[in-house]
């Protein structure tokens, strides 16, 4: 489980193909007492094992779903990354809970540039998009944001300087694809409310509109 602050940014060292999956080296700036073999840490959001670890570099295996699921099959030697440790249960939860369980693949659609920030406009699919709402939360890459404004395909996000500078959104462009985390919680809502759900269900019937309807 992780918090969706990004503590530092990697950069990939390698990437090797191994079968259907593959193995990623990658270096961060955490020391060897930071990050040992058999631990948790999210990649761009993607829940990774630590299959090896010398001082601040580290390799993980990527299996054919992670690759078939998230933009992590697309890396190349030289990429940045947002890097986080597992959450420590009694810590401080700064952002809200993500679980590295990549939802899909999103993409960034427009970019408007501010004196304190960036409002980032992101294309997701209809079965992401049914569980965002406005002042609700998601992850991009990793990284906890706030959705300020969400349609039926997108939704915008907005990044003050702090966030830009301790994550990749720094070297963020129009056209980048990123892995998307809905928040749980609406998954649970909704699993609650309509057993029957599935994937492939079509979107959700409880709106804004049908909330204040009925006195939300």
């Amino acid at each position: 489980m992780f918090t969706g602050i990004i503590e530092t940014i990697g950069r990939v060292k390698a990437v090797e193909r191994r079968g259907d999956g593959a193995s990623l080296a990658l270096t961060a700036e955490f020391s060897a007492n930071d990050i040992k073999v058999g631990n948790s840490v999210a990649i761009n959001g993607v829940c990774l094992t630590v299959t090896s670890q010398n001082g601040n570099s580290f390799h993980a295996d990527l299996g054919l779903e992670t690759l078939k699921v998230t933009t992590l099959s697309g890396l190349l030697p030289g990429d940045f990354v947002n890097v986080e440790r597992a959450m420590q249960m009694g810590g401080r939860l700064d952002g809200h809970l993500v679980q590295g369980h990549v939802d899909g693949i999103g993409k960034v659609i427009n970019i408007n540039r501010f004196d304190n920030g960036l409002e980032v406009t992101l294309e997701a699919t209809p079965s992401i998009s049914k569980y965002l709402v406005k002042r609700g939360s998601v992850a991009v890459n990793g990284v906890s944001l706030t959705i300020i404004a969400c349609g039926k395909t997108d939704f915008k996000v907005f990044l003050i300087p702090h966030t830009i500078e301790a994550t990749t959104f720094k070297h963020a462009k129009e056209g980048d694809e990123v892995n998307l985390e809905v928040d749980i919680i609406g998954k649970y809502v909704e699993k609650l409310a309509r057993p029957d759900t599935s994937e492939d269900s079509p979107p959700s019937k409880v709106t804004d509109e049908f909330l204040k309807r009925h006195g939300f």
